[in-house]
């Protein structure tokens, strides 16, 4: 019995037709409107991106093709044939109202820093520190959520950047008064530390654990009791904590 169609056969189909026709393969196999978006379609179409491609689908008034842009830019620069633009091209796309836009934005880093193993990381860690030193809450909520994945962080050094910089954005909301915090881009920013700690943590227990339990000392500030609540339920951090 054949299943749905793989990553690859996606991108078979794709690497076949020009770019409109790809836009419009694109639209009809979405998955949207409905609850899901098909991110297999998507991860094969940022597999495709070359300037043009990319270009099309961040001009396209549509969430799904602009998700797909969003992380084909990380192909693009990846590869060193992004414009020499496409930092600010990406932090605009951190903050635009979208989430499914967002979400393109954290694989976009992430494929980033999947090629950039063999530099250390040295640009993903560039541009996620720079980003880190801004208040805005939906370029942080970027930087943890796409540094924040277990790919990423399989050596020691990794995965105390990833804890240093959840630890600055969970700084930066607590600096924020009630009345801020309601916002929905600071609630976006706390919906992501909800996970990223247990993320972090786990890629190095041995540094990750006490960075946790210092955490856990602030639990007089409700979004900090949230956070480490939250993430003490995850399976990953929950069996580190016994």
């Amino acid at each position: 019995m054949t299943g749905p169609p793989t990553r690859r056969d996606w991108r078979d189909q794709l690497a076949e037709l020009p770019v409109p026709q790809r836009l419009q393969l694109l639209r009809a196999h979405s998955g949207l409107p409905g609850p899901r978006a098909n991110l297999t379609l998507l991860d094969a179409a940022a597999d495709l991106a070359d300037p043009a491609f990319v270009a099309a689908l961040l001009a396209a008034d549509d969430e799904y093709l602009t998700s797909c842009g969003a992380a084909g830019l990380g192909t693009l620069a990846a590869a060193g044939g992004a414009d020499p633009q496409w930092p600010a091209r990406l932090h605009q796309l951190a903050r635009d109202e979208r989430w499914r836009v967002r979400e393109g934005v954290a694989m976009a880093l992430q494929r980033l820093g999947d090629a950039d193993r063999a530099d250390g990381g040295r640009r993903l860690a560039e541009l996620t520190d720079a980003w880190s030193a801004e208040p805005d809450p939906l370029v942080q909520r970027a930087v943890v959520a796409g540094l924040c994945e277990p790919r990423l962080l399989r050596a020691p050094a990794e995965a105390a950047r990833a804890i240093e910089l959840c630890r600055r954005a969970t700084d930066l909301l607590v600096r924020q008064d009630p009345a801020t915090r309601r916002h929905p881009d600071w609630r976006t920013l706390r919906q992501a530390l909800g996970y990223c700690w247990s993320v972090a943590v786990a890629a190095d227990p041995a540094a990750g654990r006490p960075a946790f339990a210092r955490l856990a000392q602030s639990t007089d500030d409700p979004d900090v009791a949230w956070i480490v609540r939250t993430n003490a339920s995850k399976r990953r951090l929950a069996k580190l904590l016994v």
